[in-house]
């Protein structure tokens, strides 16, 4: 069995005796700084994962390679990002998979950008901000690689105003009026389709619920709820605090006129 050692260049999560999470590219003559020390870059390379290094001070810290969750809490950020526990199902309910021709638009920070990129699918992302689009492709760049990229086609466009392109197999939309792009989302999107829209407020869910039309079947809307649990010995109970609601998830799949045709089949 190989053991991968760490390396410069690569991106590393530093966890300290507190459960404190920090993010780090080593470099050679880089230093991680906390209020109780310093650990040099150089100290980490040629470790393996999960290896114990004491700072300046004798502090010790964890040092392990960070997971996609990980990087998306910890990552930088311009826009608010979807948390991990909206990221999963998300992929899942849009059946996101190597290969799927994704429309996506409002990429803000990359988090879901990055998570259906892991999935194996290929991007078309309309971004308003060039910011916001720079950022996305930064971070997608730095926890996938540049490979990454040639999946990943951002744009600077507004959805509201088109969509350019056909046979997309899914439309993921993040934006406040996801009902103004659904219309455009039915004129590329392969029947069989499906379409995801992440919604913060219930009465957005809605207004995206009415708007489908006598052209979509198996519209359904739900919300994520996350909650973790205290175990320590016999000592077991939920957590004080939990990750509640961020936003609410409708999908519903595209079958453009043959949901007309079934309704004069069911006459």
């Amino acid at each position: 069995m190989s053991i991968r050692t760490f390396q410069f260049g690569e991106r590393v999560l530093i966890i300290d005796s507190k459960k404190r999470r920090y993010l780090a590219t080593l470099s050679e003559k880089g230093e991680f700084h906390s209020h109780s020390g310093v650990i040099a870059h150089a100290q980490i390379v040629g470790l393996e994962e999960g290896a114990l290094i004491a700072n300046s001070k004798g502090s010790s810290y964890s040092i392990l390679r960070p997971t996609l969750e990980d990087f998306v809490l910890e990552m930088p950020r311009g826009a608010q990002v979807i948390y991990p526990k909206d990221l999963a199902p998300i992929c899942m309910i849009a059946d996101i998979g190597p290969g799927m021709r994704v429309f996506e638009t409002g990429v803000g920070s990359g988090a879901l950008s990055m998570t259906m990129l892991r999935y194996g699918a290929h991007i078309t992302g309309y971004e308003l901000r060039e910011d916001f689009a720079n950022r996305a492709q930064s971070n997608v760049r730095s926890f996938l690689g540049e490979a990454a990229l040639e999946r990943y086609d951002v744009q600077i466009r507004d959805a509201y105003e088109g969509i350019d392109g056909q046979d997309f197999d899914r439309v993921v939309l993040d934006l406040p009026e996801p009902w103004n792009v659904v219309p455009h989302a039915e004129k590329v999107l392969r029947k069989g389709g499906l379409l995801v829209a992440y919604t913060p407020s219930i009465t957005q869910a809605v207004q995206v619920r009415q708007c489908f039309g006598n052209y979509w079947i198996e519209a359904r809307t739900m919300e994520v709820l996350h909650r973790t649990w205290h175990i320590e010995g016999m000592a077991v109970r939920p957590d004080h605090r939990m990750v509640a609601h961020t936003a609410f998830l409708t999908v519903a799949r595209y079958i453009g006129d043959n949901a007309v045709s079934m309704e004069l089949t069911r006459d």
